[in-house]
């Protein structure tokens, strides 16, 4: 059974940065699990690639919802991604935090540490963007962002001054001091390439001999002494396996899975685990609920111009 310091279940944005700081004083040992494959793919590092990874079940695990009867029943699709990088390395890159009200919200609700001044400065490390307002943006950080406003379709100036025309103010930086209004979006990308976590953070550090990275390696469980965390159990290429965890066993597979291997593992609400045969562990009826998303309306119109569609769709 191998060993190691820290045992990080999940390739996503999380796990590939926590691989990266975790090892980087060369201190400690970390095993990173990821159950889909490499991001090396050609539509997945081209920025318009993006398109064809969306329905793509080799990198996109495809979730589909209960039926909502909010929504007359319908089922809601959830990409998530399938491989190194996570969902980062199949969405559309578009680089924007949350509202700093939101932030202050999730602060004033009890949670300590979450407020936006407090993540702000975590922003900024992270970033490359020297054309940023100071005290906003970040230059020399991991992950680089790119603004391409001057390369906008014509379309997306009718739509900005269609917006203003209504009363919503322009905003020059979604990421600056007037985060909202109505304006460009950035987007993580590289000399014309994705900038995934995978790129970003994993990368630089896969040649570090105290990182272990799994690909292929779903997890199936968390081994428990007592209500301590000890190691994980997992599946690669049809193979059972099991790591120790010398200090920590840390989840990171996202807000779907992460909930659902504490729940495999006998963690969450035991009236509906017990009847499954897994033996609770700790009765927790929260893990698993309240996840909500926000929906997305496509609006179709006609054009008296080309659409960037048309013009990329012959290629």
């Amino acid at each position: 059974m191998a060993e190691f310091d820290y045992i990080i279940v999940g390739a996503g944005s999380a796990g590939c940065a926590l691989a990266n700081r975790l090892t980087q004083d060369g201190a400690h040992t970390v095993l990173l699990l990821e159950a889909g494959g490499s991001d090396r793919r050609l539509w997945v590092q081209v920025p318009i690639g993006y398109g064809k990874s969306f329905y793509d079940p080799r990198v996109n695990w495809m979730y589909r919802t209960e039926a909502e009867p909010a929504l007359d029943g319908r089922a809601g699709y959830w990409p998530r991604g399938k491989l190194l990088g996570g969902s980062s390395s199949i969405n559309a890159m578009v680089h924007i935090r949350g509202q700093p009200a939101d932030f202050d919200a999730w602060r004033a609700h009890g949670n300590p540490g979450w407020g936006w001044r407090d993540v702000l400065p975590y922003f900024i490390k992270s970033e490359d963007f020297p054309a940023g307002e100071p005290g906003w943006r970040g230059a020399g950080g991991p992950l680089h962002v790119t603004d391409v406003a001057a390369q906008s379709h014509a379309l997306c100036a009718a739509f900005l001054r269609a917006g203003e025309e209504i009363g919503l103010a322009r905003t020059p930086d979604f990421n600056g001091s007037r985060p909202e209004g109505i304006g460009h979006y950035q987007i993580t990308t590289r000399g014309g390439l994705r900038m995934s976590a995978a790129r970003a953070y994993l990368r630089p550090a896969m040649g570090r001999r105290n990182l272990r990275v799994e690909t292929h390696a779903r997890a199936t469980g968390i081994r428990f002494a007592a209500l301590r965390a000890t190691g994980v159990d997992y599946l690669q290429h049809g193979v059972r396996k099991t790591a120790q965890a010398r200090g920590e066993v840390i989840l990171a597979a996202g807000s779907v899975v992460s909930p659902q291997l504490l729940h495999l593992s006998g963690i969450g609400p035991g009236a509906e685990l017990a009847p499954l045969g897994i033996p609770v562990l700790r009765d927790s009826p929260a893990v698993g609920r309240n996840l909500q998303d926000h929906l997305c309306i496509d609006h179709l119109y006609h054009a008296r111009c080309a659409t960037l569609n048309e013009e990329l769709g012959r290629w």
